[in-house]
């Protein structure tokens, strides 16, 4: 059966609005965008009072004033739409500051239940709210809940949905704002309503409180609708901005704000709030702030966590890996001994095994990571890396919030650029938000990770955590570059305030954790039972097609006959000599298969950078998704050994191999981290950004980029000797 009834759900950020959703809702959600804009616009539906109902979770924001996109999405989505009941969650230990959106939505009249969320923590501060006084003086429902555990929930929505039922006009709330303005008010409000001024989408009143307030959209709608009745009222509110400047130094929007937070003072003081402690006494978040978040221990504090995150997953999660290398290991020997030489068997054991084995191999480390990340995010550290890291983004041009898009990204290396394109929707200036969301993508992101573990793994084995680490630290400094150079060239413009709320400590919960670390590990392997299997798979045909031409076959069969008739089979002589013609024949298949005429075709320019054409192929099939890149090469040398299948892992036939050392991994390395972003993340690019110029450039500008110091390591790298 069909919603019939619409609660949506608003609130400000941090306020547990998102939790609330949910757990309200499950996985009877889904996620889009609204029109014409990149906020995201999540719907689901509860069930609940022998009827389902249709769930919106508005942006989080602060007011319904336009100042940013998420505000105005929110607002627009109230009067349009027009739900049957709000629910407006705000933060019980800070109601203060959350009931100022409470007192928009009582003077907009829409019917509103106010859940105060965080009860808990609130009581843990020593505040004590009276939730039935609260409602009668606000004169709409309240309900204390924890959206974390569900507690007071279904009261919430058996409330909400009683509001929803008792279909009533809305009834707009008059709060006083002086002398000067309340008498301009009524003089905007008669003539609003005489003239029908959007009366259809707004009451009178507030639409006279928007043109005080100086919202450009509710100005730019009026003027579109009755110009001259706009700019008289335009001029009426300029005569009262120019008295409140003269006399009390200030300006109508100010007054309109002091105003809003004396009505809720007045509330709050009628026997609603009862604070226990002294209002000095610092709470356990700020004692402990003064130690994580201070100007010279904060830094090496944030070192050090990201650092030990790094060891924790190598030290714990390589045994597991090596366990997984070893099942794949033999699941490969097993197909070799069952199916017939042939295509079938080529596909099976190089192209799937091989490939999606080697992705797989590395969910412990993913697993791991993830785990760690989650205790950082839900524990509420990572918010204090992003204030800490503030003032370092003011220096190259970007925004405080910037520091989330970087981190999602893999700013602790483990994340998704996809989702840290996205991010930026969070930034104001078009201008900071086009150089974070170009430069987010240089972040060491989960798909780049296993192969940086690999190479890392492989060639620098004595100092794997340090060395990571330190790739990490390039990663953050090369994008902070990246982005100083676009915000005074092509970006150029003033940077804009950082305003951020820090949440309290929490310990984070097993479940919890399991659900963060469960969803993005899943992500992560469906990602590879999905696009990189048939990613792997095409590469593989590419590596395995057109195959040798007629003649050159018949050739090497006569030359096994030779070897055949020449010593006995099973003999090590016999082994030695099939071995290195089955090497030979497959090296040449390979160099003559598609993929392989594409490595040696951009092989006098990769050289310069010491790639080879088999490292050539994995790049190339790199631009598709970076987790393809192990699978390829783990496919090219399946395809160009000897009995791939019983011989040792892709890391070891890197060590063995005489191609590769130090320098060329390191040169490998950095052009992994800062080419062109994935197919995917390209896509998010354009779209978050409005055109495929901004896609484009990112491809071509961070490849040519990447080229230019992966040659640069390599001839430094052996010209001083370090190739070994």
């Amino acid at each position: 059966m069909a919603a019939k009834t619409q609660i949506a759900l608003a609130g400000n950020p941090n306020s547990g609005k998102t939790t609330l959703f949910n757990h309200l809702t499950g996985s009877r959600q889904h996620v889009g965008n609204y029109p014409g804009v990149t906020v995201e616009k999540k719907e689901g539906v509860y069930s609940g009072q022998n009827e389902k109902v249709h769930i919106v979770d508005l942006p989080g924001t602060y007011s319904l004033t336009a100042y940013s996109v998420e505000e105005v999405v929110a607002r627009d989505f109230l009067v349009t739409e027009k739900p049957q009941a709000v629910i407006n969650i705000a933060d019980a230990a800070n109601l203060e500051r959350n009931l100022y959106l409470s007192c928009q939505l009582l003077e907009l009249g829409i019917p509103t239940v106010l859940a105060l969320n965080m009860i808990d923590a609130a009581r843990d501060r020593g505040i004590t709210i009276d939730a039935g006084r609260l409602e009668e003086l606000l004169g709409l429902p309240v309900v204390p809940i924890i959206a974390r555990t569900g507690f007071g929930t279904v009261e919430l929505m058996e409330r909400a949905i009683e509001v929803a039922r008792t279909s009533r006009a809305w009834q707009p709330v008059s709060i006083s704002y002086g002398d000067d303005l309340d008498n301009l008010l009524i003089e905007m409000e008669r003539l609003i309503e005489t003239t029908a001024f959007l009366t259809d989408t707004y009451p009178p009143r507030w639409t006279a409180i928007k043109y005080i307030e100086s919202d450009q959209q509710i100005i730019a709608k009026g003027q579109a609708c009755n110009p001259e009745l706009a700019a008289e009222l335009s001029a009426k509110v300029t005569v009262v901005a120019d008295h409140l400047r003269q006399t009390m130094d200030t300006y109508p929007e100010a007054v309109i704000a002091d105003h809003r937070y004396g009505y809720i003072k007045s509330i709050l003081r009628q026997g609603v709030l009862r604070q226990q402690f002294d209002s000095a006494r610092l709470f356990a978040s700020d004692r402990i702030d003064m130690v994580v978040t201070n100007r010279f221990l904060g830094p090496l504090i944030m070192v050090a966590v990201l650092l030990g995150l790094y060891h924790l997953t190598f030290t714990y999660g390589k045994p597991l890996q090596d366990g997984l290398n070893t099942v794949f290991g033999w699941l490969g020997g097993r197909v070799d001994q069952l199916l017939p030489a042939g295509h079938l068997k080529s596909l099976l054991v190089s192209g799937i095994i091989a490939g999606v084995g080697g992705i797989l191999s590395f969910v412990p480390l993913i697993m791991l990571m993830f785990t760690g990340i989650a205790v950082l995010e839900d524990s509420g550290y990572l918010a204090r890396v992003a204030f800490m890291m503030d003032r370092i983004f003011r220096i190259f041009g970007l925004h405080g919030s910037s520091v989330m898009a970087y981190i999602i990204s893999g700013g602790i290396a483990g994340g998704c650029a996809v989702p840290g394109v996205m991010a930026t929707r969070t930034l104001r200036s078009p201008k900071e938000r086009m150089a974070t969301l170009l430069t987010a993508p240089l972040m060491n992101c989960g798909a780049k990770l296993p192969v940086l573990a690999l190479l890392t793994g492989t060639f620098f084995t004595q100092n794997k955590a340090p060395f990571l680490f330190m790739l990490t630290l390039l990663a953050w400094v090369v994008a902070l570059l990246m982005a100083r150079l676009l915000r005074s060239t092509v970006l150029r413009g003033a940077s804009t305030p950082f305003v951020m709320e820090l949440p309290p400590y929490r310990l984070p919960t097993f479940k919890g954790l399991a659900i963060h670390t469960w969803e993005k590990t899943w992500q992560y392997i469906r990602k590879a039972g999905t696009v990189i299997l048939a990613i792997s798979i095409l590469l593989w045909a590419a590596m395995t097609f057109p195959g040798l031409p007629a003649d050159t076959e018949a050739r090497f069969d006569r030359q096994r006959q030779a070897i055949a008739q020449t010593y006995p089979e099973g003999t090590p002589q016999f082994n030695q000599e099939l071995g290195a013609l089955t090497a030979a024949r497959n090296q040449l298949a390979l160099e003559n298969s598609l993929a392989g005429r594409l490595g040696l075709g951009l092989e006098p320019l990769s050289q310069m950078a010491g790639f080879d054409w088999r490292t050539n192929i994995a790049l190339v099939g790199g631009f598709a998704a970076k987790e393809v890149i192990i699978s390829t090469l783990g496919t090219a040398y399946s395809l160009g050994e000897v009995d791939p299948e019983a011989s040792a892992s892709l890391s070891q036939a890197l060590a063995a191999d005489p191609a590769w050392n130090p320098v060329k991994a390191m040169a490998v390395i950095v052009f992994i981290m800062f080419y062109a972003p994935c197919l995917v993340t390209v896509a998010c690019i354009i779209r978050e950004a409005g055109s495929w110029k901004w896609g484009f450039f990112s491809m071509a500008f961070n490849t040519g980029f990447a080229f230019a110091m992966a040659v640069t390591i390599f001839q430094v790298g052996t010209a001083l000797g370090l190739a070994g």
